[in-house]
């Protein structure tokens, strides 16, 4: 391979063998690209699909993160802002900030997410405990307020 092409991927993606995590509550997240990948991956990408009225408690990560409505209406919160958002539009959080999404709409959400990173670590606000991003510890969903 020569200098300046891109590194081909390790895995395929399928969607019929991509992993899905439940969150519970009505949330569903897809891993796309995460560590395990490839080397030469430097972020971590995937989808949530969140039921009417879920959303995912206000946490923060350790790398930035880019977050598209893919599907649905969505508000969010992010730092000491608050605003909508509709299928289409995306919103982008430092790291360290903490930062929710709620599905505000009267079908699913889905969200797709970037993570500037491959090593992603989520800190949820109320607790202050700091997961592996989607560790077996990192999975809950919670209604929406």
């Amino acid at each position: 391979m020569s200098a300046g092409q891109p590194l081909p991927p390790s895995k395929v993606l399928r969607p019929a063998e991509i992993e899905r995590f439940d969150r519970g509550n009505g949330g569903v997240t897809i891993l796309f690209v995460g560590k395990w990948n490839a080397e030469g991956n430097a972020v971590t990408t995937g989808m949530t699909v969140l039921s009417p009225g879920t959303g995912i408690p206000l946490h923060s990560h350790n790398v930035e993160e880019t977050v598209l409505v893919f599907e649905g209406e969505a508000t969010a919160t992010v730092g000491d802002e608050r605003f909508d958002l509709i299928a289409g539009q995306a919103t982008w959080v430092p790291a360290g900030i903490p930062h929710c999404f709620v599905n505000r709409g009267d079908g699913a959400m889905t969200i797709y997410w970037v993570y500037g990173g491959r090593d992603v670590t989520r800190t949820i606000t109320a607790t202050g405990e700091t997961f592996e991003h989607l560790s077996d510890s990192d999975r809950g969903a919670t209604p929406a307020h």
